[in-house]
């Protein structure tokens, strides 16, 4: 078990909006060894909840090694520290002239300010450096909202984030191989209210010629019409289209269709789904609050419980 250690101080708390409070031998769980006057403040206005202090000042403070006695200050392990919870990264990096779809422009990463040309604005030794980037909606990993597909769907800004945010998600593996990920496939997953994931593995040619051959998987549209009739909450994959892209589909989209006038919205180009368990984990990819855009790259990632 590693040391665990507290403070005992005397502490004078004075309110921005009057009166004050003082406590005397007081003890609190901190997060190592050591520890300021600064922050010992910090951990207890947090660990009393106490709202408008202008000022803590602490005295006669003494460091004592015990065991932690919990609190809302400090919860174990180093500062900032979560042991109970993982993030996994579900999205590709957006990188200067990259190619997510072939055929379509790559993104264009300048820089509008530099650093060197900033310094005409600030203080001695202060700079700051300004990007733009012109792209495409539809680069790296993104979200199609209704609005994509349907001209009185909603946009970005329309969908509420329960479709978007800390979703239950499942992930459906689909054996390799296999092109179309229909009804039967989908069959054993309770769907309702859940970001449903399919992992096809295509995201391994992501940036090859080979991403956008023919044979890339797809849901079918009689399985994104199951998928909507058991309350889907979301739907991703980490192949180039949920929908079919080979010359053979002849341009339809079934399964934007579908999926999109439920008010499902889609995340394709996905990445790293082995790394997920089959259930267990929250899963989120919010675009920015856009009106007028149906797409948008988001950071999509899972939250796992460890």
């Amino acid at each position: 078990m590693s040391e665990e250690w507290r403070a005992q101080f005397d502490a004078e708390v004075s309110f921005a909006n009057g009166g004050g409070l003082r406590t005397e031998g007081f003890r609190l769980d901190i997060p190592g060894q050591e520890i300021s006057d600064e922050d010992l403040a910090g951990l207890l206005v947090r660990h009393l909840g106490l709202l408008m202090v202008a000022e803590v000042r602490i005295s006669n403070k003494t460091l004592i090694q015990e065991p932690h006695k919990g609190g809302r200050g400090v919860t174990g392990g180093r500062p900032g520290s979560d042991a109970g919870r993982r993030l996994v990264e579900l999205s590709h990096v957006i990188r200067d002239g990259m190619t997510t779809l072939p055929g379509w422009p790559g993104p264009r990463i300048t820089e509008w300010l530099s650093r060197e040309a900033s310094r005409a604005n600030y203080a001695p030794g202060t700079e700051f450096q300004v990007t733009r980037v012109d792209m495409i909606a539809n680069t790296g990993t993104y979200l199609d909202s209704p609005a994509h597909r349907w001209a009185d769907g909603a946009d970005l800004s329309g969908l509420p984030l329960d479709r978007l945010a800390d979703l239950p998600g499942i992930v459906v593996r689909v054996p390799t191989g296999t092109r179309a990920v229909d009804r039967l496939m989908l069959a054993p997953y309770d769907v309702a209210g859940r970001a449903v994931l399919l992992q096809t593995g295509w995201d391994a040619h992501f940036g090859t010629d080979r991403y956008g051959a023919p044979e890339a998987p797809y849901l079918t549209g009689d399985a994104a019409r199951a998928l909507a009739d058991a309350g889907a909450a979301l739907v991703g994959i980490d192949s180039i289209n949920i929908d079919d892209m080979s010359p053979a589909a002849a341009g339809e989209r079934p399964a934007h269709s579908v999926l999109l006038a439920a008010g499902i919205p889609i995340v394709e180009h996905l990445t790293g789904l082995g790394a997920l368990p089959p259930d267990g984990f929250r899963f989120t990819a919010a675009p920015p609050l856009v009106a007028g855009m149906g797409t948008f790259p988001v950071r999509a990632f899972a939250v796992l419980d460890t």
